[in-house]
C-alpha cells in the first residue's frame, strides 16, 4: 500500500461520548478511491473476522452501572463494540433499508455500526441497548434501540455472537478489578467486602470455548 497517496483523518464517535463518557476515534485511509479502515488497538480489542466484519470491542472503556448513589452495579456491564464492514455487508444494508423504507441519506459512507451491550450478570442476559450505523469517520447516520436481553446460554455455538460474548465476558472477568477502577463510581462497602467467588463476573454463566 502507498501510504503518501492516503488521506488520514480523525473524528470522534458522538453515541460512545453520551453513553460511555468516552470519545473513541478512527483511522480512515484513502488508496486508489478505496476507504481503510483502522480501529485503534489501544482502545479496541480485535476478537474475530467473518467474511462481512471485523469485531471489536472497548477494552478502555467497559465498565460497570453507577447507580444513583454513585455506587458500582456489578451486575451490570457495559460494554461498547464495534464491527466495521465490507462491501458487501454495507450494500446488503442499504439494501434492506430501501425495503423497509427507511432514509439511505449518508449511506454511500457507511463504514459499520457501534453496539453498546448491556450484560445482566444475575440474569445471565445480554442486551444490544443501542445500535448505531457509522460513516467513514465514526460520525452518526442512525440509531435502534428496540434490542432485547438474550440469554447467553440460548445462543448457538455457530452464531457470531457466541464468541464475540465469551471473549468479552472471560476478559472482565480476568480484568474485573481494572475494570472497577475505570468506572466512574465507587464500590458499596457490602460489594468490597464480597469473597471473589460472589462477585457477580465470577459466578455468572460464560458460554464454553468451542476450540
Amino acid at each position: 500500500m502507498k501510504f503518501n497517496r492516503r488521506k488520514k483523518f480523525f473524528a470522534g464517535l458522538a453515541a460512545a461520548a453520551i453513553l460511555f463518557s468516552t470519545t473513541p476515534t478512527l483511522a480512515a485511509y484513502e488508496d486508489d478511491g478505496e476507504i481503510i479502515r483502522e480501529v485503534p488497538t489501544d482502545i479496541y480489542m480485535w476478537v474475530q473476522s467473518t467474511p462481512r466484519g471485523n469485531y471489536w470491542f472497548n477494552h478502555k472503556h467497559c465498565g460497570y452501572r453507577v447507580r444513583e448513589d454513585g455506587t458500582l452495579d456489578l451486575n451490570t456491564l457495559m460494554v461498547p463494540t464495534v464491527c466495521m464492514y465490507d462491501n458487501v455487508q454495507i450494500q446488503d444494508v442499504i439494501q434492506k433499508r430501501r425495503w423497509k423504507k427507511l432514509s439511505v441519506k449518508g449511506y454511500d459512507r457507511l463504514a459499520g455500526r457501534a453496539d453498546f451491550l448491556k450484560f445482566d450478570l444475575s440474569k445471565g442476559t445480554v442486551q444490544v441497548v443501542e445500535r448505531v450505523d457509522l460513516d467513514d469517520t465514526w460520525a452518526h447516520l442512525d440509531t435502534d434501540t428496540s434490542g432485547e436481553p438474550v440469554e447467553l446460554k440460548n445462543i448457538p455455538v455457530k452464531d457470531i455472537r457466541y464468541k464475540f460474548y465469551r471473549t468479552i465476558l472471560e476478559w472482565a472477568r480476568k480484568n474485573n478489578e481494572l475494570i472497577i477502577g475505570r468506572s466512574r463510581g465507587h464500590l458499596s462497602e457490602e460489594d468490597g467486602n464480597l469473597p471473589l467467588d460472589e462477585v457477580p463476573i465470577n459466578k455468572m454463566f460464560i458460554p464454553p470455548a468451542t476450540e
